[in-house]
């Protein structure tokens, strides 16, 4: 699988829980995941089970229908950059969000040693209030 098909299989899954086990086995067990600075889960963390814990977990529990909707993606050597949109409701504010983001992946032998968010964390704030 290369690259492109490989970060396109942690979107594009049937469910949630595909897309969940396709970026646990796309990960290299000490890849590091960095979400945005001001994005409520912003930090990095180290291999799947913490994005598990300090991300997936909570976009799960605190959000209704979260999803990023990729609008497309650009590959060149070990990068791969997805862009669109986050869209969902915050649970507490009942407030939704539909606010352009994107994930630069960076590969090295087939698997993510890299991901970095960019993403539009004052209007996800304003939707958390």
């Amino acid at each position: 699988m290369d690259n492109l098909a490989l970060i396109k299989s942690t979107y594009e899954g049937a469910n949630s829980q595909e897309n969940a086990r396709n970026t646990a086995a796309a990960l290299a067990p000490d890849a590091r995941w960095t979400e945005a600075a001001g994005f409520p889960y912003a930090g990095t963390y180290v291999g799947f089970e913490a994005v598990l814990e300090h991300v997936f977990k909570r976009l799960g529990s605190e959000w209704h229908d979260f999803t990023f909707k990729v609008e497309n993606y650009v590959a060149q050597g070990d990068k791969v950059f997805a862009y669109g949109n986050y869209q969902g409701i915050y649970k507490a504010s009942g407030k939704p969000i539909d606010v352009r983001v994107a994930h630069l992946w960076t590969l090295k032998n087939g698997k993510v040693t890299h991901f970095e968010q960019f993403v539009d964390s004052h209007s996800v704030q304003l939707a958390m209030l």
